[in-house]
């Protein structure tokens, strides 16, 4: 598999992001949906990266620059026939060594509360993320998780 910075013009990464907004959309109420579409991924503090076996898509995440030392986990979404693959694995891992690359301290990261999220919170949970309280401009709120890892160390 190989992932590379994307410049999100593909049509497979454009209908990937638009089912990951659907699901978002079908699983939380709206107001506590944040998910970005490709407009605000294209935004200049948002770097964002595509995993592809041969010519078809796996996979996405990217990473938004909060501040100097913190960046979040955005758009984090396996492709479903790729899904327990290992890809997103693969990815968080990629995000996190990019991140660490560039000096960043500390990676945060929004999910869901509702059953449908478990196996994203079981992956962050498996790569030392840990639960804590809402950051940047969240507001708490039952159908959010926040979870927070320092780049101290890749462990």
């Amino acid at each position: 598999m190989k992932i590379k910075r994307d410049d999100l013009e593909d049509g497979q990464v454009i209908a990937l992001l638009e089912e990951h907004l659907e699901d978002m959309y079908a699983t939380s109420p709206p107001e506590c949906v944040h998910a970005l579409d490709v407009q605000a991924l294209k935004s200049p503090e948002i770097c964002f990266f595509s995993a592809w076996q041969g010519n078809t898509l796996q996979g996405c995440v990217a990473i938004k620059t909060l501040c100097q030392q913190h960046i979040e986990i955005k758009s984090m979404r396996t492709a479903r026939h790729a899904r327990q693959s290992g890809v997103a694995s693969q990815l968080l891992a990629h995000a996190l060594q990019h991140a660490h690359s560039l000096g960043y301290q500390k990676v945060s990261l929004e999910t869901g509360s509702q059953d449908y999220f478990i196996p994203a919170r079981r992956l962050y949970e498996k790569f030392n993320f840990h639960y804590c309280g809402p950051f940047g401009d969240y507001q708490e709120n039952i159908h959010s998780c926040f979870m927070t890892k320092l780049l101290d160390s890749l462990d």
